[in-house]
């Protein structure tokens, strides 16, 4: 049977736990290769990513601070140098603020 993700590749922020991390977890079961960022927590990244490989998949972790843009674009440049492209971007990392997406700027993302 193929898996309705096969050949694509996904890159998952903040993939390293939680919510992340089982997003990164099923995409990967159902065929993505899969690159999670992390910021801390370098053990618990690795472990998604050798449970991703147990279970036949691919996955790298990336140490990425979701809060620096710099961050975020090398992490993108790094999953496709690794996979060749990017199909999927799960934004999961963040943080709360009490506004619209488009009226919030990039400075409140980080601080």
């Amino acid at each position: 049977m193929t898996k309705k993700l096969e050949g694509k590749i996904a890159l998952v922020t903040g993939g390293s736990r939680g919510i992340g991390a089982a997003i990164a977890k099923r995409l990967a079961a159902d065929g993505a290769k899969v690159a999670i960022t992390y910021s801390k927590g370098a053990d618990a990244a690795a472990s998604v990513v050798k449970e991703i490989e147990r279970d036949g998949g691919k996955a790298i972790a990336i140490r990425a601070d979701a809060t620096k843009a710099e961050a975020a674009k090398a992490a993108v440049e790094k999953t496709v140098a690794t996979f060749g492209q990017l199909d999927v971007l799960v934004n999961n990392a963040g943080t709360a603020i009490p506004k619209t997406f488009e009226e919030t700027t990039l400075e409140e993302m980080a601080s």
